[in-house]
């Protein structure tokens, strides 16, 4: 079997840095926006998080990640239909 295609895990660092960081103190006093930007954190947290029990789970069962860094990785395998 060939190796699961994940993506990296630094793609969601990457995303919660620049919103911790940079959005955030972006909109200053404005709550509702933090808030939304909060929310979005929140979600891509436990995106991060569940990536991580689905490696577990594919590692528990013998199976080979790829984490992946771009769509275009093996671009002869990339199904553009």
């Amino acid at each position: 079997m060939e190796p699961i295609p994940l993506p990296s895990p630094i793609h969601y660092e990457l995303i919660l840095q620049l919103l911790e960081k940079q959005t955030m103190t972006s909109l200053g006093q404005n709550q509702d926006l933090r808030n939304q930007v909060n929310q979005l954190i929140i979600t891509l947290r436990k995106a991060a998080s569940q990536q991580k029990r689905l490696e577990e789970t594919f590692q528990s069962s013998s199976l080979v990640i790829d984490h992946r860094w771009s769509i275009n990785h093996f671009a002869d395998k990339v199904d553009y239909s």
